[in-house]
């Protein structure tokens, strides 16, 4: 059996995305992770699935696999793909798109000039919900990662994030704290951890080591995500230019219980064949 995908990528962050609602496969870690290597596969962040809604009042159900095979709950430029996808593919031809998670309903707006914007939902700050092993809600507070002591910010934006405030992104420790926070023990799902550096009130660089992939180009929820952060320390100011690695993407969120909204681009790379 053959099964059609397409290569996409939001700012550097690659996917496999696959149609689900005209064809029909049975996916399991072991076939993910050989499809996710980048030597002997195709080589992705994520794999996307789209399928039929169990929602009536939804178009479609959107979900995502990291490179390790397992599920997650959310992935902000990946929902950008899922747009671009779907119109490409003539599955809708809906400029507005209500999309069923497993992090919760979200929103998708395909703009005239192909940007794609995702209305994200509120950001959750209760530890319960991110899920986060804290006594009670804050803003910040501090985290003890191996023999560093590190100010973070904890929040969910349909996926789990900590973001730390630096002030040099370029020298900072990435990839040695990245994943000791990815897997801290706080954080019983484990968590995208997210180090954002400040340029101004309405700009700021960031880098995520997300969780069950590694340091990406791009993390469109972490970019969300290190917005409000900011916005809720007093640093930022909305709207944020988020700087990442892969390009910019921009972020609105008017405070508390109001949704978080992120416009950036999506493109298709190739279209593929591969035997099951």
């Amino acid at each position: 059996m053959l099964l059609r995908f397409t290569k996409m990528h939001g700012l550097g962050n690659d996917f496999m995305v696959i149609d689900l609602v005209t064809q029909h496969a049975q996916l399991n870690p072991r076939l993910i992770r050989q499809w996710s290597d980048r030597y002997t596969g195709i080589g992705f962040d994520q794999l996307l699935v789209v399928e039929p809604p169990g929602d009536p009042d939804m178009d479609f159900r959107y979900r995502i696999y990291n490179a390790d095979g397992n599920e997650v709950e959310q992935c902000g430029n990946g929902a950008r793909c899922f747009a671009r996808f779907v119109l490409d593919k003539r599955l809708t031809a809906k400029t507005d798109i209500q999309v069923e998670t497993a992090g919760g309903p979200i929103a998708l707006s395909v703009q005239p000039d192909g940007q794609v914007t995702v209305n994200m939902g509120p950001p959750r700050f209760q530890p319960a919900e991110i899920p986060f092993q804290a006594d009670a809600e804050s803003v910040s507070c501090e985290l003890i990662v191996a023999d560093d002591v590190l100010q973070v910010a904890s929040l969910s934006m349909g996926n789990p994030h900590c973001v730390t405030l630096v002030e040099d992104l370029d020298n900072y420790p990435v990839a040695r704290l990245g994943p000791l926070i990815e897997r801290h023990a706080r954080f019983p799902k484990g968590v995208n951890a997210g180090f954002m550096q400040r340029v101004d009130r309405h700009h700021a660089r960031l880098r995520v080591f997300e969780r069950g992939v590694g340091e990406t180009r791009a993390c469109g929820t972490g970019a969300c995500a290190a917005a409000v952060a900011g916005i809720r320390m007093g640093q930022l100011d909305s709207p944020v230019r988020i700087e990442l690695p892969g390009g910019d993407l921009q972020i609105e969120w008017a405070g508390p219980g109001k949704p978080v909204m992120m416009t950036g681009p999506a493109t298709r790379v190739f279209e593929g064949q591969i035997r099951l």
